[in-house]
């Protein structure tokens, strides 16, 4: 699972290379950020979904 600052730098290489690695990733949305908001709304709508499943915070208790 994956939160953090920097959705075009920490968030997408450790995205990548875990989902290379045969992890299942999640990403959490509204957890994610980038001070670009364009590669942001990008990354998340359009790269992220190729490679891990999305959910928002609140759908956490989904997953258990």
């Amino acid at each position: 699972m994956l939160a953090g600052i920097s959705t075009s730098g920490v968030v997408l290489s450790t995205l990548i290379d875990a989902a290379d690695r045969g992890y299942r990733v999640y990403v959490l949305t509204d957890g994610v950020a980038d001070s670009d908001p364009e590669t942001h709304q990008v990354l998340v709508d359009k790269v992220f979904p190729t490679r891990a499943h999305l959910l928002v915070t609140t759908r956490l208790c989904e997953l258990l």
